[in-house]
């Protein structure tokens, strides 16, 4: 079964309804990564995920892997981690070495699919407030980190990187009580991993997960450059 080429004039998907069952959740191809039709896609429920050398495709899996932040699991062994401050976390001070640091973290499974010109996207949607980034410092090393978009009260997760045991998982516990902390509703982190369900993520029906975007896409949400508010984050 073929799937509909985008005009790049015209920022509008085809329903999601239409997507393919395999591959699951394809849903078209072509058009460009400009913010505002990254923008589109997620308020509709479809992200890009491509490699180099291909067309841009858009996705809209069923079911969903999604993260409640109040569902949250943080396991002994991160309690602990998280009590020993051996690490620095920030929010929006470096997007553009965390997205890098994705990219490069990726060549081991087969090639990145954060190509040029999807880091080119997401970095001009940083500079618009759009898409933040979580930081994971040891000293002056960036050492793990993750990013994604927030747009009303969900937050939209791409991809993380550890360059040091665990530390992806600190920028994601860091990021989830924060989110928790401004009344975010929902984390979409896209496709099912196990690393991930750990952590308490789970699957849900697509319509389901289109429901949660249509209660929560418009309302507000966190405003302008994200700055650390919370503390001591292992007795929440």
């Amino acid at each position: 079964m073929s799937i509909p080429w985008l005009d790049i004039s015209n920022l509008k998907f085809p329903p999601v309804e239409t997507a393919l069952i395999e591959p699951n959740g394809l849903l078209a191809a072509g058009g460009d990564l400009c913010p505002e039709r990254l923008v589109e896609a997620y308020r509709s429920g479809i992200f890009p995920w491509f490699e180099a050398g291909q067309p841009v495709l858009w996705w809209s899996p069923d079911p969903r892997m999604v993260l409640v932040p109040d569902q949250l699991v943080i396991s002994t062994s991160l309690k602990k981690l998280l009590r020993r401050h051996k690490y620095r976390i920030t929010f929006d001070q470096n997007f553009r070495a965390v997205i890098n640091h994705c990219a490069q973290s990726r060549p081991s499974a087969g090639g990145t699919w954060i190509t040029d010109s999807m880091q080119a996207g997401y970095c001009e949607l940083f500079d618009r407030h759009t898409a933040h980034s979580v930081e994971v410092w040891n000293g002056s090393e960036l050492v793990g980190g993750l990013y994604g978009l927030a747009i009303g009260r969900l937050f939209f997760g791409e991809s993380m990187f550890s360059n040091e045991d665990n530390t992806s998982k600190l920028a994601l516990v860091n990021l989830v009580k924060h989110l928790q902390h401004w009344g975010y509703r929902l984390i979409d982190c896209q496709v099912s991993s196990e690393h991930l369900a750990s952590l308490g993520a789970r699957e849900i029906p697509r319509a389901q997960f289109l429901q949660e975007l249509q209660d929560n896409i418009n309302k507000p949400g966190k405003i302008g450059q994200w700055q650390l508010e919370l503390d001591n984050l292992e007795k929440q």
